[in-house]
């Protein structure tokens, strides 16, 4: 008995196969080989073809059932991570309007900041606990001000995850997190946020209707199941936003607990039993994936947009066809400050903990004389841990206690550079484990059918590989760090 994980990332869509009694992963595949293009029709705008997420669904899921070498009657469950606040529209027959505006797009930042203070800074922090921000529903605002023959078509409006749960089951749902991380959830009257909607000028019929985080969400239709090799009728039993997914693929649930991630973005995530804001917004508070009546679990997440983008981008300008993990070396020969060259790794859209602003990545004190590729390659991946700090200090500040960081061995936590400098800088200690989205999407559609009796059966494959403790002597590094901030307050 098997179950399904997909994982929606920006760059590729992941399947993984996992083994259900047993936990193990038996087997992962990604599409398409390259990086999935990022459309950018104009400065500061970030779009993906949704229908293009589902072309390469289609592939992983065949490429990993045939390396598996298993009958597609044998995946007893589907799961189903993706990349969060997204923009998907469609339809009645289901149809793409437009192009996804993925998180990353900054269009919509001054329509968020606006609403943020017409309807009253107290009011969205106590209802929302965030600002409309830059987030879906600030997004589909957008929309509904510059393409109105687009929005008057919209039937439903979807996040990326829902998205391709409906292209599976024919059923356009969400859940309560998704509508959280798209600011559309009243956490004080935990329903829609009616008073967002009426302010944007929605009718509350263009979202979809809420199922459970982990539950039954739809069955494989008969037409999915003919293109994606799938048996038709197999249950549909997880979906989360990538962030709160990589906190459950951690087994991080409870409050203290903290994940993190460095793919093409860079999060920090803590759940908490209360209800928290940051009145700044420059991290935010969304539900969790094990929230219940029973036992608030919200998820406090720090988000910087330029970081595994950034590693990308210094690795395609350095030529020489090198590989990550040459890369990664290559870094490890120069020493901790990187002889004082600052990266700031803010390139990739409007950063949250900036208020929202877009300062561009920008490198300071080059010199030519002292710096080569190597320092580029250090300075870069010191400049990632930075910021993650930057942002973890503000979650210190609102009570959220960082002693123990979990992660996937994956993206930047494959850097020994990297991992350090985080580690050092942060004085938490970080635990690898051997998972990724995809498995602990598979994990979850495990718990949602019920083959997993609770968590705890369901983390049984769960190890951890690695583990690496802050240094006992960072001065240089904390100086560079010091060195850093003062280059971003300028």
């Amino acid at each position: 008995m098997y179950l399904l994980g997909l994982d929606i990332g920006t760059s590729s869509i992941k399947a993984s196969i996992v083994e259900a009694e047993s936990g193990i992963c038996a087997a992962s595949c990604y599409s398409p080989e390259i990086e999935m293009e990022i459309l950018s029709p104009k400065s500061g705008w970030a779009e993906q073809d949704p229908e293009l997420w589902w072309k390469h669904s289609i592939i992983a899921i065949h490429a990993a059932i045939q390396k598996v070498g298993i009958n597609a009657d044998e995946i007893k469950a589907i799961g189903i991570s993706y990349q969060m606040h997204g923009l998907v529209c469609v339809d009645k027959e289901m149809n793409v309007l437009r192009n996804s505006i993925i998180w990353c797009d900054s269009r919509a930042v001054e329509i968020g900041n606006t609403a943020f203070h017409e309807i009253g800074s107290e009011k969205c922090l106590s209802y929302l606990l965030n600002s409309p921000g830059n987030f879906t529903a600030s997004k589909l605002k957008w929309v509904k001000e510059n393409e109105p023959a687009v929005f008057d078509r919209i039937y439903k409006v979807m996040l990326p995850g829902d998205f391709i749960a409906a292209k599976l089951t024919g059923e356009i749902k969400t859940t309560v997190s998704g509508l959280s991380e798209g600011i559309l959830w009243d956490f004080e009257n935990q329903q829609p946020a009616d008073f967002l909607l009426e302010k944007y000028g929605f009718d509350k019929s263009i979202l979809a209707e809420t199922v459970p985080t982990f539950g039954i969400q739809g069955y494989v239709s008969s037409e999915a199941a003919a293109i994606s090799g799938l048996k038709a009728g197999t249950l549909v039993s997880y979906r989360a936003g990538d962030q709160p997914n990589n906190a459950f693929s951690l087994n991080v649930l409870n409050p203290g607990e903290i994940a993190a991630t460095a793919g093409t973005s860079g999060v920090i995530y803590g759940v908490s039993e209360m209800v928290k804001y940051d009145p700044q917004s420059r991290v935010n508070t969304f539900v969790h994936v094990n929230n219940s009546d029973a036992e608030t679990r919200n998820g406090i997440l720090l988000c910087i947009n330029g970081t595994g983008i950034l590693n990308s981008w210094i690795r395609k300008i350095a030529g020489e066809n090198l590989s990550y993990a040459q890369i990664n070396d290559i870094s490890a020969t120069v020493k901790p400050g990187s002889d004082g060259l600052i990266i700031l790794p803010f390139g990739n859209g409007a950063e949250r903990v900036l208020q929202n602003r877009e300062t561009g990545c920008s490198i300071h004190n080059l010199n030519f004389n002292i710096h080569g590729k190597a320092h580029l390659f250090r300075a870069a991946q010191e400049g990632i841990a930075f910021s993650l700090f930057y942002g973890i200090q503000i979650m210190q500040e609102m009570g959220v206690e960082i002693k123990i960081i979990r992660a996937g061995k994956a993206n930047m936590f494959l850097s020994p550079v990297f991992c350090q400098t985080l580690a050092d800088i942060s004085g938490a200690v970080i635990e690898l484990y051997n998972t990724d989205g995809a498995q602990g999407a598979a994990r979850g559609a495990g718990v949602g059918a019920g083959i997993y009796k609770d968590f705890k059966a369901a983390f049984a494959g769960l190890r951890k590989i690695e583990t690496i403790t802050p240094s006992p002597d960072n001065q240089v590094l904390y100086e560079a760090y010091q060195n850093w901030e003062k280059e971003l307050n300028k």
